[in-house]
């Protein structure tokens, strides 16, 4: 199989009004740390232009931001034409970020990317935003929220410092949310980390560096360390992994594992490709592309996740090594449901 382009991971942000998703995503825009992000909401008003030194307007709903970062306003007719400008390589953009309507379902906002034949993006998750301070409330008006919690790959549950009773209303989140990573925040204050990449995926191979991350304003310093929310773990292996055994670790990867990237070495099982896995909740993607000339054939993967047992995951991710000389003939199967093209169903069985 021939390299594929790179594809741009699509994330939707979604939550009910005041739960504050416009904060958090003015947040990311402030402290992509290197990386460009394209955002595509439905309320343009609500993000701070002034505060980003607008560089001029690119179309009728489209302004170049200060740092690099792109913002359209759109509707859902007009979702795809914005993707698929955001995704051209010319514009540069490493994550896309979608913020909902506080009334949309974010539901249907999934299937439209899980739908959506455009070769540039790939689904990056469902982010699901909640005002900690106004849960129950929220909760007593809009039952469904319990369906999107359900959805949601990532629960920020933001307002965390104004809840009298935040460690009742962190569990309450967790019961509700199906697997998903539940972290607290204040100020919608998210380590971009969380979400995506913080530099162009040219300058990380498989591996994320963790020191430069931390750069942080000092009036930030009372929210405490931004990345105090989440685990992470970085394997690398040089013995090529058998395929059965790393598709029955992550078919059962554990309740807050939010996200899996990286490349895999198959050895035996595929000598002319290596893999590049994308996961991010439920979804799972698998993309082979020919080894670079100059690359050692390692396996490196980076898993992000809150309340993850790092050590343990790293043990499992070791008994998935197999030196075995010969290939086992349908080894690969397994994998190759998860190419994109193959057998795209599986992405989001929830749905």
């Amino acid at each position: 199989m021939g390299h594929r382009p790179r594809q741009i991971p699509v994330v939707v942000l979604a939550g009910f009004l005041g739960s504050g998703k416009t904060t958090l995503l003015n947040h990311l825009l402030h402290h992509s740390g290197g990386s460009r992000i394209g955002a595509i909401v439905n309320d343009f008003g609500a993000i701070e232009i002034d505060a980003m030194a607008v560089a001029g307007a690119l179309g009728d709903s489209t302004v170049s931001l200060g740092n690099g970062c792109l913002c359209c306003a759109v509707d859902a007719s007009e979702l795809d034409v914005y993707l698929e400008r955001l995704a051209h390589p010319t514009a540069g953009i490493d994550v896309i970020v979608i913020e909902a309507s506080g009334l949309a379902e974010p539901q249907e906002l999934v299937r439209m990317l899980l739908a959506s034949e455009l070769p540039g993006i790939v689904y990056g998750g469902l982010v699901e935003v909640v005002d900690a301070a106004e849960f129950d409330a929220t909760r007593a008006r809009h039952p469904e929220i319990d369906r999107h919690l359900a959805l949601a790959d990532l629960v920020v549950v933001n307002k965390t410092d104004r809840a009298a009773d935040g460690e009742r209303l962190l569990a309450l989140v967790r019961s509700l949310a199906d697997k998903a990573a539940v972290v607290p925040a204040s100020y919608g204050r998210l380590d971009p980390e969380f979400l995506f990449d913080c530099r162009p995926s040219e300058e990380r191979i498989g591996q994320l560096s963790f020191d430069d991350l931390h750069e942080h304003d000092p009036d930030e310093d009372h929210a405490g360390h931004l990345h105090s929310g989440y685990d992470t773990l970085s394997f690398t292996s040089g013995t090529p992994m058998d395929p059965r055994r790393l598709m029955a670790f992550l078919d059962s990867r554990p309740e807050g594992l939010y996200r899996i990237k990286g490349y895999v070495d198959f050895g035996p099982y595929d000598t002319g490709n290596r893999y590049g896995v994308h996961a991010v909740g439920r979804f799972l993607r698998f993309e082979p592309e020919p080894w670079p000339a100059d690359d050692a054939r390692l396996t490196q993967l980076v898993l992000i996740g809150a309340g993850i047992d790092a050590p343990a995951l790293d043990k499992e991710l070791e008994a998935c090594t197999s030196d075995t000389p010969h290939a086992d003939e349908h080894g690969m199967w397994g994998v190759l449901r998860y190419v994109r093209d193959a057998d795209d169903q599986e992405a989001e069985p929830g749905l």
